[in-house]
C-alpha cells in the first residue's frame, strides 16, 4: 500500500483503445470509493507467451517484471475481460499464467480479485468470467465471486457504460472488492 491507500490493479482484456471493456475499467478508476487508489495495468499484449524456459528472474521477458511488480504491490485486483469464442481473451489468460509464477509465490497469490466485463452475447461474457474466476483461482488469486458486473454491449445506450446504472454496479462491485481486502486482513 502507498500512501495509506488500498490500491487496486486493474487489467483490461481487450486490446483496443476505445473498447467497451476499456472504459469499464476507466469507469472504476474514476469511480473509486473513498481511500482507494487504481490504476490500469498496460502492455498485455506485448507480453511473450508463458514459457518457464524464459521464466527466469533477472532476465525477464519485456514487462513480465512490471506485470509482477504492479499487481504484487496492488491490495486487490480487478480483471475486465470481454468473451472472444465462448472464453477469455488469450492476452488475459497470458497474464494470469505470468502472474501465477513462481508458483505458489506469484503476484496474484492471496489477493482479493474481481472479474467484471462487456461482451456482445445475450450472456453478457457469463462463460468468460466463469473461466477467468477458475483460472485466476488456480493461479492463487482470492476469487471474489459477489463481485459481478456483465454487460451486454449490443443493449448499452447513448451513454454506453458511463449511464448511472453501470457506474452504480461498477462502484459496487469495487467497494465489495475493496471490502474484501479488510476480511482478509
Amino acid at each position: 500500500m502507498s500512501d495509506n491507500k488500498l490500491t487496486v490493479a486493474i487489467l483490461v482484456g481487450s486490446l483496443r483503445a476505445a473498447s467497451v471493456n476499456r472504459q469499464l475499467a476507466e469507469v472504476a478508476v474514476e469511480n473509486l470509493p473513498a481511500g482507494v487508489s487504481a490504476s490500469i495495468v498496460d502492455g498485455l499484449g506485448g507480453l511473450a507467451f508463458y514459457n518457464e524456459d524464459i521464466d527466469v528472474e533477472g532476465s525477464l521477458p519485456a514487462g513480465v517484471a512490471e506485470l509482477r511488480e504492479a499487481v504484487a504491490a496492488a491490495d486487490a485486483v480487478l480483471l475486465v475481460t470481454p468473451e472472444y469464442n465462448g472464453t477469455l481473451p488469450a492476452v488475459l489468460k497470458n497474464a494470469i499464467d505470468w502472474l501465477s509464477r513462481p508458483f505458489g509465490a506469484g503476484a496474484m497469490g492471496g489477493k482479493p480479485v474481481g472479474v467484471i466485463g462487456a461482451a456482445m452475447g445475450q450472456y453478457a461474457g457469463t462463460w468468460s468470467r466463469q473461466d477467468t474466476r477458475k483460472s485466476v483461482g488456480i493461479a492463487g488469486g482470492r476469487v471474489v465471486e459477489d463481485v459481478e458486473v456483465g454487460l451486454i454491449t449490443g443493449k448499452l445506450d447513448d451513454a454506453g457504460v458511463r449511464s448511472e446504472a453501470i457506474v452504480g454496479q461498477v462502484t459496487e462491485a469495487l467497494r465489495v472488492l475493496v471490502d474484501s481486502v479488510a476480511v482478509a486482513a
